[in-house]
C-alpha cells in the first residue's frame, strides 16, 4: 500500500494527517504513547490567526502583514522571513479550517504578549488545545475503524530509526511494538514534539543549555526530542537547539511546591488583565510583554513569591479556566480584596495603592513598566482569584531544519527526499521567542503543510516507479486510494464509523465509603456520574498526566472530569474501567 508515515499523534501530525487525506494520500500514524495528543492537549490559551471570520465579526483590523511584523519583531535576530511568511500568511486559512472542518468554536478573541492586535482564538469553554486536537483525534480515529486500507494508527509504537536507500532518500522508519521491531514504508512526517522534558542520557536540553537543567517543566514525558536525533542520526541539520523558551507562569501546587512538572498558567490570563505582584505586592513588569522578558523580570526582582492576581472582570472572562486551577487546588478565590491582601500577608492599604497607581496608567495610558494594552481599572471592592507563579520550561524553539514546504533540510543545505517534520519537532519557525498562541498554529500550518509536500512527493516518487517499470499512471491512482483528487471531497467519510462501545456491563454496587478505601497510586478508584471506575491500569496512559487523576483518588471526581471531556470519552477509551455503579 502507498502510505505516508506520520510519526506523532498531537495536533500537527493529526493536521498532517487529515491534509494527506484531503490529498489522496494513506496514512500510517506511530504514537509512542498509549494515547494520542501529546502537548497540544495542554494548550490553554488558543491559536492565533489574521484575518479570520471571527475577527472581521469583531472589527479587529488585524492582517497576515501585521501578524508577520509582529512575529519577526519577536523572533529577533533569528527571524526566517520564509518560515514566517507561511505560518502567518496561512493562519487565518487554518483557524477557518478548523472551524469548518471540525466545526469548532474559535469565536472569542483575545490578546497575549507581544501581538499588537488581538488574535489568539478559543470558545466560550474547556482548553483551546484539548478541544482542537481531541476534535481531529477522533475523526481519524473513527476513519481507522470505518476506511482502514486508508488510515492505520498503532499507539505505544516508538519509532527508533529512519530507513534511507541507496540515493540517501528516506524510505520508512523502525519501530518498536510490544517488544518487537517492526518497519513500515513510505514518506515520514515527523511530528514528535520538542524536547522540554528532555531528561535522558543523551538529552539535547542539558546539551545546549544546561543552567535550564533544573528548572521545571510543564512538558509530559514523552517530549525527549526523538525526532530530532533520529534525523540528526541520518544526517539532518539541527538550527537553534539553544533557543528553549522559559514560560513565565506555571502554577505552583502548595502542596507540591517542588514537584518537577508544573500546570501552566494560560498567557490568556494576563491577556484577558491579570496583573503580576511580588510578595510586597506590587508590579514589577508588563504582563503582556514577550515571555522570554517576562521571565528575566521575575528573576531579576526576585521578590518571590510572584503571584498572579485576576479581579472580577478578569476572572468572568476566562471563568472556566479558573474553575479548573481552583478545582485543580492551584488557585484561589477571594471574596474580597481583605482577603486577598491576608493570602498575601500584607496591609490592604498596600494593595489599594498598587491598584490605585494601575488605574492611574489605565486613566493617563502612561505606564512606568511600558504597557500599552489595558483591560479597565480595578477596584479594591471585589472578587479576586490569586495564584502562585513559577517560570517554567515550556518550548524549544529549536530543532529540525526546514525549508518552507517542511521538507528537512540536511548538513549539505539541500532537502533530504522523503523526509518532513511539522510543529515543535522543526526549528527556526519561531526564531528566538515563540509568541504565545503560535504554538497550535505552528502545528496546524506547517501539518498542513507537511501533508501537501508528501502527498506531492508520494505521487511524484511512484510516479516515477510506475513509468520506470513501465507501467501506466492509471494504475497509481487505484495504489493510492480510491480517488486521489486533492479536494477535500477525497476524504473518506467517517459516518460507517461504529460507535463508541458501551462501558462494560455490571450490576456491581459501591457505597461512597467503598470508593474511598481505593485511594492510592496501586489501587485508584474514581466515581463520574454515578458509576465506579477502577482507573489504576489507566493511570499511565492518561494524557493529562498522573497527577489530574491521583488529586481524586477514592473521590467523586464528576464535575471536573465533566469540566475536560466529553462523555463519550469513557465507553470510547477506557469502557473496561467501568467496574459498577454507586449505591443510592
Amino acid at each position: 500500500m502507498a502510505q505516508v508515515i506520520v510519526v506523532g499523534g498531537g495536533l500537527a501530525g493529526l493536521s498532517a494527517a487529515h491534509t494527506l487525506l484531503e490529498r489522496g494520500a494513506n496514512v500510517l500514524l506511530l504514537d509512542k504513547q498509549g494515547f494520542m495528543g501529546g502537548n497540544s492537549t495542554k494548550a490553554t490559551s488558543g491559536i492565533n490567526g489574521a484575518g479570520t471570520e471571527a475577527q472581521k465579526e469583531l472589527n479587529i483590523p488585524d492582517s497576515a502583514k501585521i501578524f508577520f511584523e509582529d512575529t519577526k519583531k519577536s523572533a529577533r535576530e533569528l527571524a526566517r522571513d520564509d518560515l514566517i511568511r507561511v505560518l502567518t500568511g496561512r493562519s487565518g486559512d487554518a483557524v477557518n479550517w478548523l472551524q469548518n472542518k471540525f466545526s469548532l468554536d474559535l469565536s472569542k478573541v483575545s490578546r497575549l504578549g507581544g501581538h499588537s492586535q488581538p488574535r489568539t482564538h478559543r470558545g466560550d469553554a474547556q482548553f483551546p488545545g484539548m478541544v482542537i486536537t481531541y476534535a481531529q483525534l477522533e475523526r481519524l480515529e473513527d476513519l481507522a475503524v470505518s476506511n482502514p486500507e486508508r488510515v492505520k494508527i498503532l499507539k505505544k509504537a516508538r519509532v527508533t530509526k529512519l530507513l534511507k536507500d541507496e540515493t540517501g532518500a528516506v524510505t520508512g522508519v523502525e519501530y518498536q511494538l510490544s517488544g518487537k521491531t517492526e518497519s513500515a514504508y513510505g514518506p515520514v512526517i515527523l511530528a514528535t514534539g520538542g524536547y522540554a522534558a528532555d531528561f535522558t542520557e543523551n538529552s539535547l536540553l542539558k546539551q545546549h543549555r544546561p543552567e535550564y537543567w533544573n528548572l521545571p517543566t510543564t512538558n509530559g514525558e514523552h517530549c525527549t526530542g526523538d525526532g530530532q536525533k533520529i534525523a540528526m542520526a541520518i544526517g539532518a541539520s539541527a538550527v537553534d537547539l539553544e533557543k528553549v523558551q522559559v514560560h513565565p507562569t506555571g502554577l505552583v501546587d502548595p502542596k507540591e511546591p517542588d514537584a518537577k512538572v508544573k500546570f501552566l498558567a494560560a498567557e490568556a490570563l494576563r491577556g484577558v488583565g491579570g496583573l503580576l505582584l511580588d510578595n510586597s505586592g506590587k508590579r514589577f513588569v508588563d504582563e503582556l510583554q514577550h515571555r522570554d522578558y517576562v521571565t528575566g523580570k521575575i528573576w531579576e526582582n526576585g521578590k518571590y513569591p510572584i503571584r498572579l492576581v485576576l479581579n472580577g472582570p478578569a476572572s468572568k472572562e476566562i471563568e472556566w479556566h479558573c474553575k479548573h486551577y481552583v478545582g485543580r487546588g492551584l488557585m484561589k478565590r477571594c471574596d474580597s480584596g481583605e482577603a486577598l491582601a491576608k493570602e498575601f500577608g500584607l496591609s490592604p492599604e498596600v494593595l489599594k495603592k498598587t491598584f490605585e497607581d494601575y488605574n492611574q496608567s489605565v486613566r493617563t495610558k502612561k505606564d512606568p513598566f511600558g504597557k500599552k494594552f489595558f483591560q479597565g481599572e480595578w477596584k479594591f471592592d471585589d472578587i479576586f482569584h490569586v495564584a502562585i507563579m513559577t517560570p517554567v520550561l515550556h518550548y524549544t524553539m529549536g530543532g529540525l531544519e526546514i525549508d518552507a514546504e517542511s521538507r528537512v533540510v540536511g548538513k549539505d543545505g539541500k532537502p533530504i527526499p522523503g523526509l518532513f517534520a511539522a510543529g515543535e519537532v522543526a526549528g527556526g519557525v519561531h526564531g528566538a521567542n515563540r509568541l504565545g498562541g503560535s504554538s497550535l498554529l505552528g502545528c496546524v500550518v506547517f501539518g498542513r503543510v507537511s501533508g501537501d509536500s508528501a502527498a506531492a512527493y508520494l505521487l511524484q516518487t511512484t510516479s516515477a516507479a510506475v513509468q520506470k517499470a513501465g507501467g501506466r499512471l492509471g494504475a497509481l491512482v487505484g495504489q493510492l486510494s480510491p480517488s486521489s483528487s486533492a479536494s477535500s471531497s477525497s476524504v473518506p467519510a467517517p459516518a460507517s464509523a461504529p460507535a463508541a462501545a458501551p462501558g462494560k456491563t455490571t450490576s456491581a454496587e459501591y457505597t461512597v465509603a467503598d470508593v474511598a478505601k481505593h485511594n492510592q497510586k496501586d489501587d485508584i478508584w474514581v466515581i463520574i456520574d454515578g458509576q465506579v471506575l477502577d482507573v489504576t491500569k489507566f493511570l499511565p496512559d492518561h494524557p493529562g498526566g498522573e497527577k489530574a487523576i491521583l488529586l481524586y483518588a477514592g473521590r467523586d471526581a464528576t464535575e471536573e472530569f465533566n469540566m475536560l471531556h466529553d462523555p463519550k470519552v469513557i465507553p470510547r477509551y477506557a469502557p473496561d474501567a467501568v467496574i459498577g455503579k454507586v449505591k443510592a
